[in-house]
C-alpha cells in the first residue's frame, strides 16, 4: 500500500500499513507492494471521504412548511451548489407552519430518509422543534453540532406576534436555545400575486448573508447567542438591500367564521357516532328477544297484550355544538413600527461590513 495525499493523517496511514502487513504474515516492506483486500480498500475510501466531508462546515436546514416545500428545496439546492458546506436537512414530513414551539413528547417520532440531491435529508413526523431537537441530539446524525441552522425559506411573513405562532421561527429559536447560531428566512407570500420562482429569487437575496454569517462564525466575530430573522419582500428580484428593524408588537386580527356542522366533521365525532350506533343495535336485539318472550307468555293466558320493541332511544346531547374556521387577515409591512435609530445603525453596520467583505 503506497502513501499518497488522500486526506488521511500520516499516523492513520502507518497504522493501516502495519495491519495489512500483519494480515499477510509479513513484517518486511514486500507486503506493502501487494494490493490490499477489496474490503480493506473500501473501508479506507469511506474513511477518507467522511474526513473530507467533515472538513466543510455543517449546515442544518429545517422549515415550517414541510420537507417538500419549494422554499426549502430551492435553498438546499443553492447551498449544495455552492460546494462550501456539508448540507443536512431535518424537516417536518407535513406542513407545521403554525405549530409554534410545540414538541411531541410521549409519542414515537419517525425519521425517514428523503431524496434531496447533494444533501443528507430526513423527513420527521413531528414539529420543526422536534426536528431541531432530534438533529442536535446525536441520535440521527453522526456529528455533534452544526456551524449554523437555517429555517426556511418559509412561505409567509412572520412579523410581529406572528413569530409566536410560526413553526419556522420556532425551529430557529430552538437552535438558539441549544447554543447554535440560526437564521430564519421567510418570504412575504401573497395569494394570486406571488409565484414559485420568487423562492429562487429569495435564495439569491439571502445567500450572500448566509455566506457572510458562516464566515463570521468561523472567525469568531458573529454575535454570540444570536438568531437573525430575515423577512423577504413579496418581489425578491426588486430587493434594494437589507434594513434592520426591531421586533414589532403588530398582531394579525383573528377572524373566526361560522361554518356548517357537516362541512368538516371531526374524526372523534365520527368514531363516537359509530360506537353509539353499535350500542343501539345491540340494545335493539335484546329488546326484540324480550318482546318475543312477553308475547308468548301473554298468549298462553288468552289475554293478549301487544308489546312492540322500538329500541332504546339514542342519548340526546343537550350541548350546543358550533363549528368555526379561523381566517387571518394580512397587514401591510409598511404599517409595522420601526426600531430606534441607534440600534438600527449598529445592526446595519454589521450587515454592511459582513456583505462588503465578500466583494
Amino acid at each position: 500500500m503506497t502513501s499518497k495525499n488522500n486526506g488521511l493523517s500520516a499516523a492513520l496511514v502507518s497504522n493501516l500499513q502495519d495491519v495489512l502487513s500483519k494480515r499477510k504474515g509479513g513484517s518486511d516492506g514486500s507486503a506493502e507492494e501487494e494490493e490490499p483486500p477489496p474490503s480493506t480498500s473500501v473501508s479506507v475510501d469511506v474513511a477518507a471521504k467522511e474526513e473530507i466531508d467533515d472538513s466543510r462546515p455543517i449546515v442544518l436546514v429545517t422549515n415550517g412548511d414541510g420537507i417538500d416545500s419549494i422554499g426549502l428545496v430551492s435553498l438546499v439546492e443553492a447551498l449544495v451548489k455552492e460546494g462550501l458546506y456539508n448540507v443536512h436537512v431535518c424537516a417536518p414530513q407535513t406542513d407545521k407552519s403554525v405549530s409554534s414551539h410545540s414538541m411531541t413528547p410521549g409519542e414515537t417520532i419517525a425519521a425517514s430518509s428523503a431524496d434531496i440531491k447533494g444533501a443528507t435529508a430526513f423527513e420527521v413526523s413531528g414539529t420543526p422543534v422536534d426536528c431541531i431537537s432530534l438533529g442536535l441530539s446525536g441520535a440521527l446524525f453522526a456529528w455533534s453540532k452544526p456551524i449554523l441552522i437555517i429555517s426556511g425559506i418559509n412561505q409567509g411573513s412572520s412579523c410581529g406576534h406572528q413569530m409566536f405562532y410560526s413553526g419556522g421561527v420556532a425551529g430557529a429559536r430552538e437552535a438558539l436555545i441549544s447554543g447554535v447560531p440560526s437564521l430564519c428566512l421567510s418570504l412575504n407570500w401573497k395569494k394570486d400575486e406571488s409565484k414559485e420562482s420568487d423562492f429562487k429569487d429569495a435564495v439569491g437575496v439571502c445567500l450572500p448573508l448566509i455566506n457572510a454569517t458562516i464566515r463570521d462564525i468561523e472567525k469568531g466575530v458573529f454575535p454570540k447567542d444570536c438568531s437573525l430573522r430575515i423577512e423577504i419582500p413579496t418581489s425578491p428580484s426588486s430587493n434594494k438591500g437589507f434594513k434592520v428593524t426591531k421586533q414589532s408588537m403588530w398582531r394579525q386580527t383573528p377572524s373566526w367564521q361560522a361554518v356548517s356542522a357537516n362541512r368538516h366533521p371531526g374524526a372523534g365525532n365520527f368514531m363516537s357516532n359509530q360506537q353509539s350506533l353499535g350500542a343501539q343495535l345491540a340494545q335493539l336485539g335484546r329488546d326484540a328477544s324480550a318482546a318475543g318472550a312477553a308475547r308468548r307468555f301473554t298468549t298462553q293466558k288468552k289475554s293478549i297484550v301487544e308489546i312492540e320493541s322500538v329500541g332504546v332511544a339514542a342519548k340526546t346531547d343537550s350541548r350546543v355544538k358550533k363549528y368555526f374556521r379561523l381566517e387571518v387577515s394580512v397587514t401591510p409591512l409598511s404599517l409595522l413600527p420601526k426600531m430606534d435609530s441607534e440600534t438600527q445603525a449598529a445592526a446595519s453596520e454589521w450587515i454592511s461590513k459582513a456583505l462588503n467583505a465578500d466583494q
